[in-house]
């Protein structure tokens, strides 16, 4: 009871905590001493099995009660920070270990961190790409016993070295420590759940225990949940969510339009805008117009009224009368010109400004061209081109600092058209004539300006504004934030465009009020200059935004004695912004006590189209306002006051009221405009004289912007006035007051939830930013993913901060934002410092960024990608279900639908009637005799060096006189039986072919092995081991080089070399002849054993026997026609498969001439297979899929010096790849493209297929049709289904032909869990009939079920005597409209993958090859790819061909079109340096043996990504 009783208070103090009502300091006190007096009582079994209970209980608690519970806070001036650390706290408890990213430290210099490896259970992996291993559960018990926490927290740190780090010593769990009790039953519990799922595979603990921490974080329940039931139905990708019925929806009335108070009438209002500055500058030329701060924020000079007047003057005749000449000037009244000025230079951008007032010309403000990249140039250019600018008007030290050609021109930006370039500095402009007066009409509706504004997408557009707008613009500003003339106004913004340009200089110049601007570099220099300003000259308005109130106070500690009692209205012109309230809160509470009045902080809202929308008056009631939002209201885009979980609440402020003289509404901002209910969120539209008129240039988009006609419910206009889109998110509260809860720019529409960029950047700033990342390098933008968007947020990391801190605080920004927003980020990018594209205030460039994210430009040192958070709008996975229709059933159900039985069947072999001949093809060496004997110089085999140069050749004579003499030796030294098994150990050449023919003289069975690489024999020596030892081998043919190697110290270090059977040089061999040549009873005793590792890392040995080789090579002859005066080139690997029948057994059979390329050869000297091809005419030859990729990387950009050469390859008739794979159209078809220039024919290139149960199924032959090619849906073939479409289909998948079925072979289509045959066109198992199949496995285990299984099994249905091979291989078969040799019509073949690598997701079946296609087109950069699975996650490896800092860039990019292209959900994305990937002498990926050396820890990876 005692136990109970304390158990039971623990877990009353664990949920206090959890629920945040208390500390974590005081939750160590209080549990602490509740559980003083009673430690020494939990130490015994059930005491653990009875916290362990309440432990889960506990869990299960936490999960119901916190998950959509509120929270007790303290009210705090900061809100959301508050909001955001609650809701961490919540997540806190948990203890849930993200899997840190693994990073190689070469690969960037950060902080020293501690090394610690977790302590290694992996057993000693039996070889190199052995059969499946089996792993103990103890082991993974062991490993999960170990205090998991402790090795989370730590290994997460230790960079991916080799698997040679020493283990450190385990800690020692506290004696008495209750937590540490519970997590390791915790742990032991998941371990064992998961253990009974995964492959078991022995796998370093480093890794896995990163791939057991992401397993649990996938098992998080997801918002919302996903269905778990596929409708198979080809057009329904996307699962669509059901509508939830608690989503809330407006219920209020239909929202009547807002209108402001009047336009009052002035009676000496000016006429126009210039007609003011004339007035000021002939009654009022000494008052101070503008005072320009230098970089210290000390007054530079001051512009009077007189001095802007006359310049502005000067500049106007200038550009009227000095330009060209007097019949053809370079600019007329209503030409477009830029106004290229800094922000340092206020002056000269004034006069420049009024000038082409005055001259009737229309000014285009935009920045200063930093280079010829900078970030949105081109977009600049757009702009100018669309306003019609050639003219831009600049600075003589601003023109200086322009990018120059070595000319001394001005360069050519990106996208810009050709301008010419004026100066306007006062020395070159020329003092107009005295009969010469300014033309200054009363404003109208011509265009005055042109302001530039930048789309969402990053488009650049210029928004016209009207003389008559300009005009009334000014006077509602003047009315609205009560202008007096002679008033002094600080500005800070920027005063070529919004609000600076409105308040600064246009409606200060209408009231001659004094500015005084503080440029964007004052202020980085001195946050405080505005202040100080405000101060010294008792400035009654200031112009800013709510950075400048958090830069002045945190600076305002140096500057005790600022007054801010003259400020009547303090502007914050980003006030719109939801979290604006904080940063004007804040600044009040620190200046208040400095003289600020609360009722002076005056935020507005703004828009490009409409100008000014509203803004708060000074002392006027209503009472500003303030309120609290429901944020999943927001979301759904309904107005509900939250009162309940102030985690997920928006406080917002009012804007005011909207401006004098205009018409507001809200409607919905997509679809139709129609008019919003009160209680819903829309886009603020104004009808009002004072607001843009156009988009210049673009009238299709100015329609949709600027011509909006509000229609009821109904659908029916509300009027005829049209009103202008602002791109404001709102809505109108109690007294007519505006609220901005976020703009249409910023808006993220995710899964039809709303949620504002500028909100995810608060709550991401909240969690403790300031030792990770900088407050203002923050970018929120979405990137359309598998059909919907996405959310990423890249910030500037700080230089000092550590690895650990980033991933912490990456860590807790998703817990943040999934707690408060609801909504998960797909992506969080971490860059170096001052990397982000800058706008020319210093601000984030974000379409900039977005578009460096999505082509692999951004660069980042540190990423987190999330897509199982996000991404829930996935296909169902398909459920399987039980076949009720039986073999015979879809049989009969093929014939009545019209479709014939898929099988196709190679031409007759023929029967051989001479009895000479009988006997030559009866046994290959009988065949080599009789070839000695009748043709002995005859040339059958040429062998040639990367030189090119011959270096051995073989007439008949000699190959039979050196086999003779292995025969002899080996009858004599080796002690042998008939029927032993005897390893060829030999590198390509001759030798290996006498080696053979030796063997076969003996009446041994011979062994072709590839010899182990002298420069890593720990990888390969081990596979040379385990085939002598699964051969049961009783003798090794070798060379002496070989021999030594076998024997020496470093070949100890793999193997034991005291084990090796007898090992026989064969390099100095004595002149005897055996005293007889062994002739088998029966053609169908054993001739050799073929030996390979399949890429699913599976060593299989075949039985070949004499009747199966000598049909084999007969079918060869027949399809390829080879006879003794030809001449084939082989480039391939002679040990096993169809490239060892060529190199070694075909020759001696047809009598053709075979010029030997060893492929090893060719990477000293690449053109070389190519150049024996030309050099000796050659019509036929073969290659591998390596050759070929060789080639076309190597010498594809050297194809014009390998024709000056004289290389000419149109002698080639047919170049046929051997393949034991789905044929690489795209290789094949490059190769072909890249030679055509040298003569290399369009029908020349072809495939070939084979199978470890028959060696050669296809052959391209010399006769029969070209190879044809289909395309195949892809999502189909996933379901097992073939379905044909036409070129360029979305989600087409182009397959070519493997070639014409060899004579004598029989090929069908079977299903392979009924053994039913299926119809044309239908995916299924190859089946093979053919007398050159094999005869069995040869293994160590006899596995006679397997044997049945694979080599003689029979149709379910349909022939039931025929025996078939299984290949193993998925196919279908296709009845083209070509002719075969008969006449008859062509049954194509077409290969899509081997069964045993598929992967099996999702319930669907994905071919690795597909996927890896899709990644290795993401990036530039990723030279080769692989992919395999490990418990259910997909395991993507790319190499990485570019530099190391490009590695984080591949991983979103891998993850995004593996999703877009497949739907799948990468699990981890592992990037490695190039030829980590192992290939196997064929070209074939090995990817099991890539998995075992990456969970092994053996990559050495450049960066492991952990996606959540």
């Amino acid at each position: 009871f005692q136990q109970t009783l304390v158990a039971v208070g623990v877990l009353v103090v664990s949920l206090f905590s959890l629920l945040g009502d208390i500390t974590q300091k005081g939750y160590e006190k209080k549990r602490a001493k509740l559980l003083a007096s009673h430690i020494p009582h939990f130490n015994n079994k059930s005491s653990c099995q009875l916290i362990f209970v309440i432990y889960l209980f506990s869990l299960f608690l936490f999960v119901s009660l916190i998950w959509p519970s509120p929270f007790i806070l303290t009210f705090n001036i900061d809100i959301h920070t508050e909001a955001v650390q609650a809701a961490l706290a919540k997540h806190k408890e948990e203890k849930m270990a993200l899997p840190m990213p693994t990073k190689r430290r070469s690969a960037f210099v950060q902080s020293p961190i501690d090394t610690c490896t977790p302590p290694d259970t992996s057993s000693a992996s039996e070889d190199e790409g052995s059969l499946r291993r089996k792993a103990a559960l103890s082991a993974v018990l062991a490993q999960s016993l170990q205090s998991p926490d402790y090795w989370i927290n730590r290994s997460v740190q230790s960079s991916s070295t080799s698997s040679s780090s020493q283990p450190q010593p385990q800690p020692q769990p506290q004696p008495h420590c209750m937590c540490g009790c519970v997590l390791v039953l915790f742990g032991l519990f998941l371990t064992v759940t998961v253990a009974s799922v995964c492959s078991g595979v022995p796998v370093n603990s480093r890794v896995s225990t990163k791939i057991q921490q992401l397993l649990n974080t996938l098992k998080r329940p997801k918002r919302p949940p996903l269905s778990e039931f596929f409708l198979d139905d080809s057009e329904e990708i996307v699962e669509v969510p059901q509508p939830d019925p608690n989503t809330p929806k407006p219920e209020g009335r239909q929202i009547i339009p807002v209108k402001g108070e009047p336009l009052g009438v002035v009676s000496n209002w000016p006429p126009a805008l210039q007609a003011a500055l004339a007035r000021w500058g002939a009654t009022q030329a000494k008052s101070p117009a503008l005072t320009a701060l230098d970089i210290t924020g000390k007054p530079l000079y001051t512009l009077t009224y007189g001095k802007l007047w006359s310049r502005s003057l000067k500049l106007a005749y200038t550009l009227l009368n000095k330009l060209g000449t007097k019949t053809e000037p370079v600019l007329q009244p209503g030409d477009r010109v830029a106004l290229v000025y800094p922000n340092s230079d206020p002056g000269m951008f004034w006069v420049a400004f009024y000038g082409c007032l005055l001259a009737e010309v229309i000014p285009v403000p935009i920045e200063v061209p930093l280079s010829r990249q900078d970030a949105g140039s081109q977009q600049i250019g757009f702009l100018l081109g669309s306003c019609g600018v050639s003219l831009a008007l600049t600075s003589e030290i601003c023109l200086k600092g322009l990018p120059k050609t070595p000319n001394g021109e001005i360069i050519q930006f990106k996208g810009w058209p050709r301008m010419k370039w004026v100066v306007t500095d006062t020395k070159y402009l020329t003092k107009p004539s005295k009969d010469w007066q300014p033309h200054i009409p009363t404003a109208n509706t011509d265009t005055a300006y042109i302001e530039y504004k930048a789309s969402k997408e990053g488009t650049v557009m210029g928004v016209a504004v009207s003389k008559i707008s300009l005009l009334t613009h000014c006077q509602a500003l003047t009315q609205a934030c009560n202008y007096c003339e002679g008033e002094t106004l600080v500005n800070v913004l920027d005063c070529k465009k919004d609000m600076g340009m409105w308040h600064g200089v246009l409606t200060s110049v209408m009231n001659r009020i004094h500015t005084i601007t503080v440029p964007y570099a004052v202020m980085k220099a001195c946050p405080m200059s505005w202040v100080q300003r405000v101060h010294i000259h008792k400035a009654r308005v200031a112009l800013v935004k709510c950075r400048d109130l958090h830069w002045a106070m945190m600076a305002h500690k140096d500057q005790r004695d600022s007054s801010l009692s003259s400020i009547r209205m303090l502007i914050v012109a980003d006030g719109a912004n939801p979290w604006s309230v904080s940063s004007c809160d804040a600044f009040l509470n620190v200046f208040q006590s400095h003289g600020l009045k609360p009722e002076a902080i005056c935020p507005c809202a703004t828009s490009p189209e409409a100008l000014t929308v509203a803004i708060r008056r000074y002392n006027i009631s209503p009472l500003p306002a303030r309120a609290i939002l429901s944020m999943g209201g927001l979301s759904h885009g309904v107005i509900r006051v939250n009162t309940e979980d102030k985690n997920s609440a928006l406080t917002v402020q009012d804007v005011g009221h909207i401006m004098p003289g205009a018409l507001m509404c809200i409607v919905k901002p997509d679809g139709s405009p129609q008019l919003c209910k009160t209680d819903e969120i829309g886009e603020i539209v104004i009808n009002s004289r004072a607001g843009g008129t156009m988009y210049y240039g673009l009238p299709g988009v100015t329609k949709n912007t600027f011509e909006v006609i509000p229609v009821n419910q109904a659908g029916a206009p509300i009027g005829e006035i049209p009103f202008t889109r602002t791109g404001l998110l709102g809505f109108v509260g109690p007294g007519s007051l505006v609220f901005v809860v976020g703009k249409i720019e910023g808006l993220l529409m995710v899964s039809g939830r709303r949620h504002n960029a500028d909100d995810l950047v608060a709550t991401a700033l909240a969690v403790e930013p300031v030792k990770t990342v900088y407050r203002g390098r923050i970018a929120v933008f979405s990137v359309t993913v598998f059909y919907d968007e996405r959310i990423v947020i890249v910030a500037e990391q700080r230089p000092d901060a550590s690895e650990e801190d980033s991933f912490q605080w990456m860590s807790r920004v998703l817990q943040a934002i999934d707690s408060i927003h609801q909504v998960g980020l797909y992506c969080l990018a971490l860059v170096p410092a001052n990397t982000l594209p800058k706008t020319p205030l210093g601000g984030i460039h974000i379409c900039e960024t977005k578009q460096n994210f999505m082509e692999g430009n951004l660069h980042p040192c540190n990423i987190l990608m999330c897509p199982h958070t996000c991404v829930t709008n996935m296909p169902k996975p398909r459920q399987k279900q039980p076949v009720d229709v039986g073999p015979a059933s879809m049989l009969v159900g093929n014939l009545v639908a019209g479709k014939r039985i898929a099988q196709a069947t190679g031409r007759e072999l023929g029967v051989v009637e001479d009895q000479d001949l009988i006997r030559k093809h009866q046994f290959l060496s009988e065949a080599l005799q009789w070839r000695a004997q009748t043709d002995p110089d005859h040339v059958l085999y040429v062998l040639l060096n990367a030189k090119g140069v011959a270096v051995c050749t073989a007439t008949c004579a000699q190959l039979h006189k050196r086999a003779e003499k292995i025969t002899a030796t080996i009858m004599e030294r080796g002690g042998l039986n008939t029927g032993d098994n005897v390893v060829l150990l030999y590198p390509p050449g001759i030798d290996l072919i006498a080696a053979f023919y030796g063997c076969l003289y003996a009446g041994v069975i011979p062994v072709t092995v590839r010899p182990p690489h002298p420069q890593n024999l720990a990888a390969t020596l081990p596979t040379v081991r385990m085939i002598i030892d699964v051969s049961k081998a009783a003798c090794i043919l070798t060379t002496q080089p070989l021999m030594r190697i076998l024997r020496s110290r470093e070949a100890a270090a793999s193997v034991n070399i005291k084990t090796w059977p007898t090992i026989i040089d064969t390099d100095d061999l004595p002149r005897k002849r055996p005293p007889h040549i062994y002739k088998p009873p029966t053609a169908e005793m054993l001739a050799y054993l073929d030996f390979s590792v399949s890429t699913t890392g599976m060593l299989t040995g075949v039985k070949m026997s004499h009747a199966a080789i000598s049909t084999l090579c007969r079918s060869i002859k027949l399809q390829c026609e080879l006879y003794s005066s030809r001449q084939i080139a082989i480039c391939l690997d002679p040990y096993c498969g169809l490239g060892f029948v060529l190199w070694c057994l075909s020759s001696v059979y047809s009598g053709h001439q075979s010029i030997l390329i060893p492929p090893l050869e060719l990477e000293s000297s690449l053109p070389l297979w190519l150049s024996m091809l030309s050099q000796y005419k050659i019509r036929d030859t073969f290659c591998s899929y390596s050759v070929m990729e060789l080639c076309t990387k190597g010498l594809g950009t050297q194809t014009e010096m390998l024709k000056a050469r004289g290389l000419n390859l149109s002698c080639v008739r047919s170049c046929v790849v051997i393949a034991e794979e789905r044929p690489r159209l795209a290789l094949t078809q490059s190769f072909s493209k890249l030679f055509k220039d040298l003569g290399l024919s369009a029908r020349a290139v072809s495939t070939a297929f084979g199978s470890r149960v028959n060696l050669a199924i296809c052959l391209q032959g010399t006769a029969g049709p070209d190879p044809s090619t289909v395309y195949v849906d892809m999502k189909s073939l996933r379901h097992d289904r073939v379905r044909l479409v036409e070129r360029g289909a979305p989600q087409s998948l182009p397959l070519m032909e493997s070639g014409t079925i060899l004579p004598g072979v029989r090929v069908i289509i079977v299903n392979p869990e009924t053994r039913g045959p299926l119809g044309d066109s239908h995916l299924g198992e190859i089946w093979v009939n053919s007398p050159h199949s094999a005869s069995g496995y040869y293994t160590i285990y006899g596995e006679e079920s397997l044997q049945a299984d694979h080599f003689n099994t029979k149709l379910s249905f349909g022939e039931p005597h025929t025996l078939w091979a299984r290949t193993g291989y998925l196919g279908f078969i296709k009845r083209t409209e070509l002719l075969d040799a008969s006449g008859d019509r062509h049954d194509a073949l077409f290969v899509v993958g081997s069964l045993d690598e598929t992967l099996e997701l999702r319930g669907l079946r994905y071919h690795p090859i597909d996927i890896e296609t899709s990644v290795s087109r993401a990036h530039r950069c990723i030279a080769e790819s692989a992919v395999f699975t490990w418990t259910n996650l997909l395991v993507v490896v790319a190499e990485l061909s570019g530099s190391e800092q490009e590695a984080l860039d591949l991983v979103p990019l891998v993850t995004n079109v593996v999703l877009e292209e497949h739907h799948l959900i990468v699990g981890v994305v592992v990037i490695v340096d190039p030829g980590v990937i192992p290939i196997n002498s064929r070209g074939e990926k090995q990817r099991m043996h890539l998995r075992d050396s990456f969970l092994a820890d053996q990559l050495d990876p450049i960066y492991v990504a952990y996606n959540m």
